[in-house]
């Protein structure tokens, strides 16, 4: 089982998890103490890692599929769910912190950003120039670039394109310079971030993609 890798000097990527479709989860350290963005795969390599940070004092879902052995961190940490209000009936009888547009702890911003699911959302750190995890909202394409990745179980395509719209209304080259997205990492090619993330997401033609033809 691979170790967690380092990406920044306070966020970890850890290796991809089956139980959430090759999803790639992050443990970030914040003022608002041990966070974890998705869940990795709950094994003694992980439990121990954790630990030995400190534990975990909280854990946010970007997307439904994101959620793999949430139940499991929770019991073992006693750490409150982070997610937007329409992904929290799949994840019954847990404690968790429901929010619809934005949620802030601390210097962390969460905001929905439907379309890939309907409760998508994104978490901004502004370390390090901007960090945006985005889950499956936005994804490396073949070339490493950060996409939205229209696929048969896309939720809303028009809403994502608005919400990739919103993004980059949001921010800038200078508040958004990293994305750590939630699965495909392998096209990073050993990049553990997408540098230069709002540059060329900017490229991405967002009305173009409007127009073109719904998957059949």
């Amino acid at each position: 089982m691979k170790a967690p890798h380092s990406v920044f000097e306070t966020v970890f990527a850890f290796p991809p998890n089956r139980d959430t479709l090759g999803g790639t989860a992050y443990f970030i350290k914040t003022s608002s103490g041990n966070g974890l963005v998705d869940c990795p795969a709950w094994n003694d390599a992980t439990r121990q890692f954790l630990d030995a940070q400190g534990g975990v004092h909280w854990s946010f879902l970007t997307h439904r599929t994101g959620k793999g052995a949430i139940r499991h961190i929770q019991s073992a940490f006693d750490c409150p769910i982070l997610v937007q209000e329409q992904e929290a009936y799949l994840i019954p009888d847990t404690t968790r912190t429901q929010f619809h547009q934005s949620h802030s702890l601390d210097e962390i911003e969460l905001f929905w950003t439907p379309g890939h699911s309907p409760g998508s959302a994104c978490l901004y750190l502004p370390s390090y120039g901007g960090v945006l995890f985005t889950g499956r909202h936005l994804l490396p394409d073949t070339m490493g670039l950060p996409r939205p990745l229209r696929t048969s179980k896309t939720f809303h395509w028009p809403r994502q394109l608005h919400h990739v719209q919103a993004i980059l209304e949001r921010f800038s080259s200078e508040t958004l310079q990293y994305i750590c997205p939630g699965a495909n990492t392998g096209f990073l090619r050993g990049a553990h971030a997408i540098a230069e993330a709002y540059d060329k997401l900017s490229a991405f033609d967002v009305d173009r993609a409007r127009s073109e033809q719904p998957m059949g």
